[in-house]
């Protein structure tokens, strides 16, 4: 009720301004800024949620689109991000976990196609991506990065990758990188149209705030979900490895190998959220200084979901609700409407496409992502996206979460686990939004159940995932895959495959 009363007022305040804007003026090309944050839960965003303050990220609703129904293909950093800059599903991109792995070969960031266009292209922040270096990569004129997770306060040797000179980090990684990408905008070359992607450290663990957020809902009360107790009524239904990750590195028991107040730790993600906010707020304040801001177009993303105790676990990876779930907002004046609410499933496949449609241009390859532009622009969109898949790859550094693949549709969502002796998973999410009453074993739902099950097994093909998946990282074999247009498959290290369980014939049948 606090979004729709909030959303509404905050449309109608922005109508107001807006009926005196020409959207025929706007710039044939706009100025696209792409932040990415890291870890940021769906419901973190105060106009969702009244324990937080978040008003700058606010105003991107109010005055653009807000999509409630966005989600990742993979919950988690490395192949997310692969995923946003490539359009692809991490089977096909490669980038199947967050070890350091390469690339599958031929891979286009959709920011090449824009460079190739005109536009100039920064990239500020975290890459995390393939071999996790700061190296400067395809597709950007200008290159801000560090190593790894980088540190949110300068440690012994921490530096920043400024286009190839290594320069020491000098203070809180969050406003850091809003200097970089401020002052890059200011001397770009103006008649050109930009790109800049802006990716955040935070809120990444350890969810360290700024020096003015330290005390910062230090009042506040935070509270876990009621699926974090354990209790059998919470359990019934579940599969045991869910139950079993309670005492584990992503369980509440025993969270991160330590006895972290999950709590306290809750009150500091959002603490450390505030200077993200801080940064939302300058940006828009420089664009409406340059008197751009009908020439410009901002989207607002995170990485994946969080989980702070819903059904007892920590962190991402599985395919629950707050796991793939992500904030997702598009701020363009004089090109889409103040206010508005897109309810269809969109995902982080569909950056690229919309991106370089937003820019009059077509990928220069074949993408799994489609252009939500018109659903932006309140278009209606008879064949949207019905179903969404999803993808997770066990890997060795973090075994607690085993191989998942799921497939959600508007009202229902399957889950199934490779490789390990455990049930399947249906949801209803219509009657059953927090998934606690698993359907698998409902014989009302088994017609439903089987068409899933059938459906989840034809995407996977579809997209170029093949008859098997990958499972184990291992030195010395290859991960095949195919590319989306259905060219020869090929190989990359580190992994090994294994095939898929092949469908029960009674589940598949038609």
């Amino acid at each position: 009720m606090k979004m729709k009363a909030g959303l509404m007022i905050f449309a109608a305040l922005a109508l107001l301004g807006a009926c005196a804007r020409n959207p025929s003026a706007a710039q044939a090309q706009p100025n696209i800024i792409f932040v990415l944050t890291d870890d940021q839960r769906y419901d973190a965003l105060g106009f969702l949620n009244s324990d937080i303050d978040t008003p700058n990220i606010d105003q991107l609703a109010s005055e653009g689109v807000y999509f409630p129904n966005a989600f990742v293909t993979t919950s988690l950093c490395s192949p997310s991000r692969a995923s946003i800059l490539t359009g692809l599903y991490a089977h096909a991109h490669g980038v199947v976990d967050n070890l350091r792995r390469g690339l599958a070969p031929g891979t286009v960031f959709f920011p090449q196609d824009l460079q190739a266009a005109g536009y100039q292209t920064a990239f500020v922040g975290k890459w995390h991506m393939g071999l996790h270096g700061d190296e400067k990569q395809p597709g950007f004129d200008h290159w801000v990065s560090f190593a790894g997770q980088g540190n949110y306060f300068p440690v012994d040797g921490s530096t920043i990758n400024v286009n190839g000179d290594r320069v020491p980090q000098r203070g809180y990684i969050t406003d850091e990188l809003t200097e970089y990408a401020l002052a890059w905008l200011s001397e770009r070359e103006s008649a050109r149209p930009f790109f800049l992607y802006l990716s955040h450290k935070a809120v990444h663990a350890n969810f360290t705030p700024a020096e003015r957020h330290r005390s910062l809902y230090s009042d506040v009360a935070f509270e876990l979900p009621p699926s974090a107790a354990d209790t059998p009524e919470n359990y019934a239904g579940k599969p045991m490895w869910v139950r079993n990750q309670r005492n584990s590195w992503h369980g509440v028991d025993f969270a991160y190998h330590s006895n972290l107040d999950v709590r306290s730790y809750k009150r500091d993600y959002y603490r450390a959220l505030a200077a993200v906010d801080d940064s939302v707020g300058r940006l828009l304040e420089w664009i409406s200084e340059q008197g751009i801001v009908e020439d410009t177009v901002v989207v607002f993303m995170g990485d994946n979901g969080f989980m702070f105790g819903e059904h007892g676990l920590i962190d991402k990876r599985n395919a629950y609700e707050e796991s793939m779930r992500v904030p997702l907002l598009a701020y363009a004046p004089g090109r889409f409407p103040a206010g508005h609410v897109v309810d269809q499933m969109v995902a982080n496949i569909d950056i690229a496409p919309t991106l370089l449609s937003l820019a009059g241009l077509e990928a220069s390859r074949p993408l799994h992502g489609r252009d939500f532009g018109p659903l932006a622009r309140g278009e209606a969109v008879g064949d949207w996206r019905p179903e969404l898949y999803y993808e997770y790859f066990w890997n060795w550094v973090f075994p607690q979460t085993p191989t998942t693949l799921a497939l959600r549709s508007n009202d229902f969502k399957l889950i199934q686990y490779h490789g390990i002796w455990d049930t399947d998973e249906l949801y209803d999410l219509r009657s059953d939004p927090r998934e606690m009453r698993n359907l698998v074993d409902s014989s009302e739902h088994k017609p439903l159940l089987r068409q899933m099950r059938k459906r989840l097994y034809e995407l996977n093909l579809e997209t170029g995932g093949g008859p098997a998946i990958p499972y184990t990282p291992k030195e010395g074999h290859g991960l095949r895959f195919r590319t989306p247009d259905g060219a020869a498959q090929a190989e990359f290290p580190r992994s090994i495959y294994r095939p898929a369980n092949p469908p029960d014939a009674e589940d598949y049948k038609d």
